[in-house]
């Protein structure tokens, strides 16, 4: 019976250090995963540190006194190295851009049309969008959608008849989808109150819905593209002077691009100078952070 009694006892031993080294090898993977992700962890908020210093340089100098130290805020390129990172900003005033709340549904409609957007699709939007700003139940004269119109779509909600606040609502409006969201967004905005966005700082897309010709386009970024900051002020195509000083409110697109090439871009609208509250540089209005779209 002894012989038996071994031969049980050793098995339960190997079984026993089999289980153990199972164990250990457990541990060890979970510590190493870990591990990897806090090092994921801490790249990334580098990066993203890295990131958010192109924001706040760009409020620098968007808010120096001597205007040939600011950043002209035409969405053209600014780079410099920081940290081992190589950060791009661009910085678009917010004035260059059509806003929701004022702006005539003919320009949305031609804005979108500029976009590649479908004619009779790009009207229809844009009567939507006026449906969904004003307080009335009156469809636009284009087609828009007003309450009934969202309850036929079994949407829990309707025309919101009252000003947007922010351009994620875009979203919610009938017959929008992503795509065309997407497009839109770079271009338009809820913060100047201007019924005709300004050409000085105004995208090719803008322009054109503004109704230049695509000659006129081209000569007026060219030259806009040549002006630097303590020049006399850039001319339209019609020899009217430019805008040479920006608004206040500015986007500001922060992109920090590791050795390795991977990026992390913050993106954030800004108000620069009066209105900012008592000593701050300036007041945030929206903040995102993220991959690169």
């Amino acid at each position: 019976m002894i012989r038996p009694m071994r031969g049980a006892a050793l098995l339960l031993v190997l079984w026993l250090l089999m289980l153990l080294a199972g164990l250990v090898s457990v541990f060890a993977l979970s510590a190493r995963t870990e591990a990897l992700q806090g090092s994921a962890l801490r790249v990334q908020a580098a990066a993203r540190h890295a990131a958010d210093a192109g924001i706040e340089l760009a409020a620098l100098r968007m808010s120096a006194p001597d205007s040939r130290q600011r950043w002209v805020p035409d969405a053209r390129a600014n780079e410099f190295p920081f940290e081992g990172y190589r950060i791009q900003v661009r910085v678009q005033d917010e004035a260059g851009k059509f806003d929701l709340n004022v702006t005539d549904p003919t320009r949305l409609a031609a804005l979108m049309v500029a976009l590649g957007v479908e004619e009779s699709r790009a009207r229809v939007l844009a009567g939507t969008i006026q449906d969904w700003r004003d307080p009335d139940e009156l469809l636009a004269l284009e087609g828009g959608a007003e309450d009934r119109d969202y309850a036929a779509a079994d949407l829990p909600y309707g025309a919101k008849d009252q000003p947007f606040t922010t351009l994620s609502e875009l979203q919610q409006l009938l017959g929008m989808d992503e795509a065309t969201y997407r497009l839109l967004v770079p271009y338009v905005t809820v913060f100047t109150a201007r019924a005709s966005p300004e050409a000085a700082f105004a995208q090719p897309p803008v322009l054109q819905a503004m109704g230049l010709e695509p000659a006129q386009i081209a000569q007026l970024v060219a030259a806009r593209e040549s002006w630097r900051p303590g020049l006399p002020p850039p001319l339209m195509p019609d020899g009217s002077t430019l805008a040479a000083v920006g608004s206040g409110t500015y986007s500001v697109a922060s992109r920090a691009t590791r050795p390795d090439g991977s990026q992390v871009e913050v993106t954030a609208t800004l108000r620069i100078g009066a209105g900012t509250g008592f000593g701050q540089l300036y007041a945030p209005l929206a903040w995102r952070a993220g991959e690169p779209d």
